[in-house]
């Protein structure tokens, strides 16, 4: 017999989950944030003064933190969309077994952590003549001295971003490819019919607007990954801040005052302006990819 309340008897593991891991610690985040707490003595309310600071006071973050989490986010993001989206498109075209073999290989760098993303890319950029982009700039003559590129502030960031690009392909590649392997191909043969000539065409009309639930699911994925990434930085240079912090983002900001500063009330404020930011990412993609 059909009882109305078995939906939700399904549903309560992970309602729990969510509740307990999600909604909690972000309720805590934001309540922190309103506080001076150095995760020792009770916390002292001092409303809006940490975002007071932040704003007015923290001139590392005006000056370093926010640009850097601003430009990271809008090459990693909409980078790391439309490459996992060429790259979905580029495999759906090979026959199951290569396609298999090949999006094992692209989805692989994202499962990897980023201590062991560190170990590998410190090795091709360690500034001595042993590291391979050191050596191979040596080799043919293009330097004649090697460049120590995790310690030069102009080198920092875009080695950052590269890595990043490089783990970019997550679930939401997987999504995305799963997408455009059940588009209907009854919808490609109608629109050769109206007219849809070149591959670019079917990709256009026919691709993007038949996967839009996956499109989004990916975006969202993106814009949350690029805002979170900054072990990357942080290992590659093995501090915290990263040198002269060309390569300080929020979530760096947020580890240097929480975990080494233990200034818990900041932290939780940048948090909590870092949540803000990724929900309004978010919406924009919603806004973006919906159905109508």
């Amino acid at each position: 017999m059909y009882r109305k309340g078995s939906p939700y008897l399904f549903l309560a593991p992970y309602l729990i989950l969510f509740f307990v891991f999600i909604v909690v610690p972000v309720a805590i985040a934001v309540g922190l944030s309103f506080t001076n707490f150095d995760a020792i003595q009770r916390p002292q309310f001092v409303g809006l003064l940490n975002y007071v600071n932040l704003f007015t006071q923290d001139l590392i973050f005006l000056q370093h933190v926010l640009p850097n989490t601003i430009i990271f986010s809008m090459i990693v993001g909409p980078g790391g969309f439309a490459l996992a989206f060429f790259v979905a498109w580029s495999l759906s075209q090979l026959s199951k077994g290569p396609r298999t073999v090949m999006a094992l290989l692209m989805f692989s760098p994202s499962l990897t952590t980023g201590v062991a993303i560190g170990v590998v890319w410190r090795i091709i950029f360690l500034g001595n003549p042993q590291g391979h982009l050191n050596a191979f700039l040596l080799n043919w003559g293009f330097i004649t001295d090697p460049i120590n590129f995790l310690a030069n502030a102009t080198f920092i960031m875009p080695i950052v971003i590269v890595v990043a690009l490089w783990s970019s392909m997550g679930v939401g590649f997987l999504a995305m490819l799963a997408g455009v392997l059940n588009v209907n191909p009854e919808l490609y043969e109608a629109a050769s019919i109206d007219g849809v000539k070149s591959r670019l065409q079917e990709v256009f009309y026919v691709t993007i607007p038949s996967m839009k639930p996956q499109m989004l699911f990916a975006a969202v994925m993106s814009i949350v990954g690029a805002f979170q990434a900054g072990t990357i930085g942080v290992v590659l240079t093995l501090s915290n801040p990263t040198p002269h912090y060309a390569a300080q983002l929020m979530v760096n900001h947020i580890e240097d005052y929480g975990f080494i500063r233990f200034e818990m009330g900041f932290a939780s404020a940048v948090s909590v302006v870092l949540l803000g930011i990724i929900y309004g990412f978010s919406a924009t993609s919603r806004k973006l990819f919906k159905d109508d």
